[in-house]
């Protein structure tokens, strides 16, 4: 079995992020969104903020005396959500196994994944780089062979940094993490623990499972399994994939129409792959070719296929004809892909009369 490969993905203080995306004037200032007016509460505040201890959920009373220049915006939840979606979206295009957690973090399991040289580093490398080009706002990572590892992780260079655990690393790192790290530890178990004389993981292996059970019954077993750097726990998708692609940018940008025949043959094939590893029999109903030219407007063309069991070259090869209008141009990225059929659509049937 190999190795996990998971990733945790945050976006650095999202609604504050999206509102100085889209108002320049407020990335200088200690910024609010939430917290007006006597009764506010804050939900959440840039880091210019924080370095005057405002914290989310603190009352806009008590985070102005704390700073009097601290501006406030109302939260706009629908621009929130158009900007998950986006990141989301991205996401998704490398892998199909996301977790969102909220709307500004996920797992993904990249176990599988052969993009990037099969590299998780690589890949949230690639997707940070990515979700700032293309939407605005930064996002922190954390790469590790588990989901309490990762989340971790993701929290470890922030803002707008990447940490990686590798296996071999997880023993020495879990050692000296404060118990206050553990998932689910909040200041009353974390003072039982110090009473224990457990200020470190490292504390609590020397504890031992039974003497953690005895004194927190399952929890303590969870505590025992966490202070080993294990968690068993997969990556749990709760949205049904709709679509399966594969798609690569070039370090170099491909010069021609040519050029991207050339590499087609490839995509296809590395697509029939995935579609064996995810897909399953699922009914497919389009099939699609997705292009970034070296200017990165990025367009895409699909056609109902539902004859097709397994695409070949030959299927997409007059879709990318009728994409490129423009023979001569050059191409970032080229994509190729399928989208399925949903055969689990609830049918209604309309009244007659109103």
């Amino acid at each position: 079995m190999p190795q996990r490969k998971i990733i945790h993905v945050d976006c650095d203080c999202f609604y504050a992020a999206v509102e100085m995306r889209d108002d320049p004037s407020l990335r200088d200032v200690p910024l609010a969104v939430g917290g007006a007016g006597g009764r506010g509460v804050v939900t959440t505040c840039n880091y210019r903020a924080r370095a005057f201890g405002v914290r989310s959920a603190m009352p806009g009373s008590e985070a102005r005396r704390l700073c009097p220049g601290l501006v406030t915006v109302p939260p706009d939840m629908a621009k929130y959500r158009i900007v998950s979606r986006q990141v989301m979206t991205i996401l998704r295009e490398l892998t199909d196994l996301v977790e969102p957690l909220s709307l500004d973090e996920a797992f993904l399991d990249v176990t599988d994944v052969s993009d990037h040289h099969g590299s998780a580093t690589l890949m949230a490398k690639a997707l940070r780089e990515r979700v700032y080009r293309e939407v605005g706002i930064t996002i922190s990572a954390g790469v590790a062979p588990n989901k309490f590892l990762a989340k971790i992780a993701s929290d470890w260079e922030k803002p707008d940094g990447l940490f990686v655990i590798t296996p071999d690393q997880v023993g020495s790192f879990v050692k000296t993490l404060p118990v206050e790290k553990l998932f689910g530890v909040g200041r009353v178990t974390a003072e039982k623990l110090h009473q224990m004389g457990a200020q470190t993981c490292g504390d609590l292996q020397a504890l031992g499972a039974e003497v953690l059970v005895e004194r927190f019954g399952k929890q303590g077993y969870r505590l025992h399994e966490m202070a080993h750097g294990r968690d068993e726990r997969s990556v749990v998708v709760s949205r049904v994939a709709k679509s399966v692609s594969v798609e690569r940018t070039f370090s170099q940008d491909l010069p021609d129409k040519r050029a991207c025949e050339a590499v087609l043959p490839a995509l296809v094939t590395d697509l029939a792959s995935r579609l064996a590893r995810k897909a399953g029999r699922k009914p497919i109903h389009k099939l699609f070719v997705k292009i970034r030219y070296s200017d990165f407007s990025t367009h895409t063309l699909e056609r109902v296929r539902e004859s097709v069991a397994e695409p070949a070259e030959a299927d997409y090869r007059p879709l990318l004809d009728e994409l490129m209008a423009n023979p001569d141009r050059a191409v970032r990225l080229l994509g190729v892909g399928v989208r399925f059929r949903n055969d689990d659509a609830p049918v209604t049937q309309l009244r007659l009369f109103d």
